[in-house]
């Protein structure tokens, strides 16, 4: 488990309250919830009736010889599981059984099928519980959804979101009260607001994409910019405490998967009245922004109001633009995309000098049919549009959260704490396998000196394979009620304010504004309310990351297994002490190679220098090399991928990298010059706010 900073500690028991991760032999750590505190052990016979990730109270002792803390059950807090998802196996008399294969729960799940809901042994199904592994009725529950047969690809997308409890339906409250709108803005929504509908605005987006946050429209003067940023209004329709409401906070945020999209709200709302759908009016909360030439924010206005997009663009349709190939549909919002590119670039340059991370992550498509199947994996370029939205998306982030802090008024900012120093150690160690020599000073710099790390590898085969680590090394942003600024983007004031549609945070951050300009209706919330919102929506966005990670391996593993016995070329994104993991260069495909496979001699790790090394040979695979690899298996069940070495090119670099034994360097041995001197021959190789 992960070690956390110790404080001390008396030999009195401690009274701990946290979640429980579940170990597949039975006994299980608590994860506390002061982080000051480190993980608690709770023997296996402590684990009685405890599930994965439950919240429970524990009596912490110190153990005898050692800084580990022993802990007894006091209580079970809060069940973290209501429903749980598996593969059915038909017992008899409308009953069946899901096994306990992850040893999360302690125990099979007998279950029940009231509904006589059509289900055949095989099937993929979601669970309500009814009784718990320590209820004397047992384990067990009733049968609520057949999701169907988990080798079919159209099963997909529900298997993952039933297997980490994402809500993709919405309840008939819900649905009846989305119904009572009406399908246009009407004269009662008008009142109060700004008409701006006959500025230009202008939405740019994917190609298909549906659900429109926000709209731009731009105008220069002698002193500089002026950027009106209109976002969907949602909190107009959606109030506090209603159903919908409810239902939107319990996602927390939509969830996309390939050609799949499980929304945060309704469709009525989510594809139609909130979305900034052209040629139509749409109700919006406008972010007014005077700048100077320099990128300074030298105005801001907020208020509600009334617009109508004049063109829906798409990115590549804006590149175009950009590019000097306008299409004629939108010749006459040309001015707008064009100066929208003006003040792009003076606000991309001014965050980079001010210290902002230039990390560049690909995005990685994953093209489905109609069945699931998936039929190719792209990487996603980012054009120079998407940049353009993202800086006048970021711009009015800040405003807002300036907007905030000036006035004191409590919000939910989007924090990024500094890395770890370790970890920005080990990203140096790293470097140095790379063949660089940066140094970095944990300083306020840190993140120029960063960026200037990656621009030394741009253009070789390494460059993207240091910015997955580089992101590794980084701390994971999240929602707080404390400001302690996004050390990423370089931002000392920074919320989310561009995505209502999509993220409840977003919506959170509109009701706040509203109630700080006084606008009738919306109250300020305090920072106590926040603070629990700040973390039930954080574990909302990694429970949809996740789920969202899970989906790409599976669909990954479907696409691969076509190729079984086929070679490509690769990096190695990794060395551990069980293999290697390699990156494929044409499908961003990752896969893993077993230690037992790699053929000629026999590799161990070398924890200190990050790599794999040949026992007898002396050949070392390091992260960064190329390597050519064969599809030796691949399981959509799991997700995974497994990669052998083509054999008669490893054998050939295997013999051209015999080397003398290593020199030692008083009681160490260094692989430096023998890394520098083994490489392989050297071969070719979206978010709008963070």
């Amino acid at each position: 488990m992960k070690k956390r900073s110790r404080t001390h500690r008396s030999p009195q028991p401690l009274i701990i309250v946290g979640s429980v991760k579940r170990h597949p032999d039975g006994f299980g750590f608590l994860i506390p919830d002061d982080s000051q505190i480190v993980d608690v052990y709770i023997p296996r016979h402590e684990m009685d009736g405890i599930m994965a990730n439950d919240r429970i109270e524990v009596k912490a002792i110190p153990e005898a010889g050692g800084p580990r803390l022993r802990g007894q059950v006091l209580k079970l807090v809060e069940r973290f599981a209501k429903k749980v998802s598996g593969i059915y196996e038909d017992i008899k008399n409308n009953k069946g059984i899901i096994r306990d294969h992850s040893f999360a729960w302690g125990s099979d799940l007998w279950v029940k099928n009231p509904n006589r809901l059509k289900v055949k042994n095989g099937d993929w199904v979601s669970v309500t519980i009814e009784s718990y592994p320590d209820s004397a009725l047992g384990f067990g529950g009733n049968l609520s959804a057949v999701i169907g047969d988990p080798a079919k690809p159209i099963n997909d997308s529900m298997r993952v979101l039933h297997s980490h409890n994402i809500p993709h339906e919405f309840s008939q409250s819900t649905l009846k009260e989305v119904h009572q709108f009406a399908d246009h803005v009407t004269d009662h929504d008008r009142k109060g607001r700004h008409d701006l509908t006959q500025l230009s605005f202008i939405t740019i987006d994917g190609k298909t994409a549906k659900d429109f946050d926000d709209a731009i429209y731009v105008e220069s003067h002698p002193q500089g910019f002026k950027l009106w940023v209109a976002i969907a209004d949602v909190s107009h329709y959606v109030k506090p405490n209603t159903s919908l409401d409810k239902e939107a906070y319990e996602r927390g945020t939509s969830t996309y998967f390939p050609n799949f999209v499980s929304p945060m709200l309704p469709q009525k709302l989510s594809d139609e009245l909130c979305s900034l759908k052209p040629q139509v009016d749409r109700l919006a909360l406008v972010a007014e922004m005077e700048l100077s030439f320099q990128g300074e924010l030298i105005q801001t206005n907020f208020y509600e109001a009334v617009i109508n997009s004049k063109a829906r663009v798409t990115y590549g349709e804006a590149q175009e633009v950009l590019d000097g190939f306008t299409p004629e549909t939108l010749r006459t919002v040309v001015p707008v995309i064009k100066k929208a590119r003006d003040l792009a670039k003076i606000l991309m340059a001014k965050r980079f000098r001010q210290g902002s991370l230039n990390l560049e992550l690909p995005e990685i498509e994953i093209e489905v049919d109609n069945s699931g199947q998936p039929i190719d994996i792209l990487q996603s370029e980012r054009l120079f549009s998407h940049k353009l939205i993202e800086e006048l998306m970021l711009i009015a982030n800040v405003a807002v959260a300036q907007k905030f802090s000036q006035n004191k008024v409590p919000a939910l900012y989007r924090i990024h704490d500094s890395p770890d120093p370790k970890a920005i150690k080990t990203l140096e160690s790293y470097l140095k396998l790379l063949g660089s020599k940066k140094k970095f000073n944990t300083g306020s710099a840190l993140q120029k000196q960063l960026t200037q790390a990656l621009q030394d590898f741009s253009g070789h085969p390494q460059e993207h394979i240091l910015n997955i680590l580089t992101l590794r090394s980084m701390a994971q942003a999240c929602y707080s009620q404390h400001n302690l600024g996004h050390f990423g983007l370089g931002f000392s004031d920074y919320v989310h304010f561009t995505s209502p549609i999509r993220r409840f945070p977003d919506l959170i951050i509109h009701r706040q504004l509203k109630g700080l300009l006084g606008i009738k209706d919306y109250g300020l919330r305090s920072e106590e309310d926040l603070s629990g919102c700040g973390a039930f929506l954080s574990a909302c966005e990694q429970r949809s990351v996740k789920a969202e990670r899970q989906i790409h391996s599976i669909k990954k593993a479907r696409f691969m297994a076509q190729f079984i016995g086929q070679s490509f070329p690769g990096l190695i994104t990794s060395a551990t002490k069980f293999g290697v993991f390699v990156v494929l260069r044409q499908f961003e495909v990752d896969g893993l190679i077993k230690l037992e496979n790699l053929p000629g001699d026999r590799y161990e790790f070398d924890e200190k220098n990050i790599v794999l090394v040949g026992k007898k040979s002396g050949h070392v695979l390091r992260i960064g090399d190329p390597i050519t690899v064969i599809v030796a298996a691949a399981n959509p069940d799991e997700g995974r991928i497994d990669f052998i070495p083509d054999k008669e090119e490893f054998s050939a670099h295997l013999q051209q990298t015999q080397t003398k034994p290593l020199k030692k360097r008083g009681k160490t041995q260094s692989h430096t010059k023998h890394l520098r001197s083994t490489r392989f021959p050297p071969s070719r190789r979206k978010g709008k706010a963070r």
